[in-house]
């Protein structure tokens, strides 16, 4: 079994405030996220080592977008998204 047959996927933005690295310029930008949430129960066929791996499984989100472009007008480059995690556990 691959582990999306694990989880339930969803995607999501949430803003974040980030600061341009060309123009110094903070602003809040909407960043995209997939959410994993861990199903209830495993479906389909599983062995021994899959109900083991869904055992430790746990829900997460990953950050989709790693490049944002800058709001000012002047600017418009992009610039790489710092100071965001790019996995972050949810603890349910």
């Amino acid at each position: 079994m691959e582990e999306r047959d694990f989880f339930d996927e969803e995607e999501l933005t949430k803003p974040a405030t980030l600061s341009c690295l060309h123009c110094r310029r903070a602003d809040t930008y909407e960043i995209r996220w997939l959410r994993r949430t861990k199903k209830k129960a495993l479906r389909g066929p599983a062995d021994d080592q899959d109900r083991l791996r869904f055992a430790k499984a746990r829900s997460y989100m990953l950050r989709r977008d790693d490049l944002v472009m800058c709001k000012n007008p002047r600017c418009r480059k992009r610039f790489d998204v710092t100071g965001l995690q790019s996995v972050v556990f949810l603890d349910q």
